[in-house]
């Protein structure tokens, strides 16, 4: 599976799983095994889907929201696709770590 990402400020985590052409997102689980080529499917009820899932050349197409907090990383605002074929999906860091000016 092809995975996109959309950047955007919230204060929900996302954790990514993928079993077959199944995905889990924070628990729930969203089977495409049904999309078929040159046919998107824009009716998938995924909250954390953006836009159409289509199947290229036998592959799913998807792009996930991607949550940040107040500091993303650059890697995190402008993610890189990603190719999976099973188990937890990576995913750009939600915060970059905040350095303390104060700290010795």
């Amino acid at each position: 599976m092809k995975i996109s990402f959309m950047p955007i400020r919230m204060d929900s985590v996302l954790v990514a799983e993928l079993s077959a052409e199944t995905l889990t997102l924070n628990g729930d689980a969203y089977d495409f095994s049904h999309v078929e080529e040159g046919q998107p499917v824009e009716d998938h009820d995924c909250p954390w889907v953006i836009g159409p899932v289509s199947r290229v050349d036998g592959e799913l197409e998807v792009t996930l929201l991607l949550p940040h907090g107040g500091h993303p990383p650059h890697e995190t605002v402008f993610p890189q696709p990603v190719q999976v074929a099973g188990g937890a999906i990576p995913l750009p860091a939600y915060d970059a770590p905040v350095m303390d000016d104060h700290m010795e």
